[in-house]
């Protein structure tokens, strides 16, 4: 993982991220730990350089964006994370997601369903030193039944519902984070598995995320 030091000219700019995001209601330190070491501008296209430290959502191409970091610290707190556990997330996209959950798990495995994109995230996750991950092209909905249960799953596009392919690949105590609604707005969720079996679902936050496409997701 590159490291903050004496040459790394974007140290200030993370660190005032980390503020940013704090007053944004964040207070998990593993989470702000994380934001103040990912380089994010290894994970925005170049022409964007310029806004990687802003907490602002940017298009990543193919109808994709990266989200705000308040967004996804939100999303990674909501997982309560120790740094133990194996987790799913659906949606790599530009990956910066994914190198602040490798900071906060042990282990991520990354369904991307834009292979183009996937292909970008892997490098970008080298170039920042990230090896704890794999990033698997395919459709997320479907999850990836090769490395269940998932101690946490998170799923980074709004979804109608929850794919009951996750349900089924997470563990007994996890936790599963996603965007439900419709297109346009969703209610980030925290879903839980009762002891009975029933899947009990708690509100986050409002939330705006691309669609979540695959067979479980929205149709194109």
């Amino acid at each position: 993982m590159t490291r903050s030091g004496p040459g790394d000219s974007y140290a200030g700019y993370r660190a005032n991220l980390v503020e940013s995001v704090r007053r944004k209601g964040v207070e998990d330190l593993a989470v702000l730990r994380a934001i103040g070491e990912v380089p994010r501008h290894l994970f925005v296209p170049p022409a964007l350089l310029r806004s990687a430290y802003e907490d602002t959502s940017l298009p990543i191409g193919s109808g994709q964006t990266i989200s705000q970091p308040s967004t996804h610290a939100r999303a990674i707190a909501a997982l309560r994370l120790t740094g133990h556990e194996k987790v799913l997330e659906v949606g790599t996209g530009s990956g910066y997601q994914t190198a602040l959950l490798a900071l906060c798990a042990m282990t991520v495995f990354s369904v991307e369903r834009v292979p183009e994109l996937a292909t970008a995230a892997r490098s970008a996750l080298a170039k920042a030193g990230i090896g704890n991950v794999s990033v698997l092209v395919g459709d997320g909905t479907l999850g990836w039944r090769a490395y269940e249960p998932y101690d946490a799953i998170l799923v980074s596009a709004g979804s109608p519902d929850v794919p009951a392919p996750l349900i089924a690949q997470l563990a007994p105590d996890g936790r599963l984070v996603i965007p439900i609604g419709n297109r346009q707005a969703q209610t980030l969720t925290l879903v839980t598995i009762a002891a009975d079996g029933a899947v009990v679902r708690r509100p986050v936050a409002d939330a705006t995320f691309v669609p979540l496409k695959g067979t479980h997701g929205f149709h194109a």
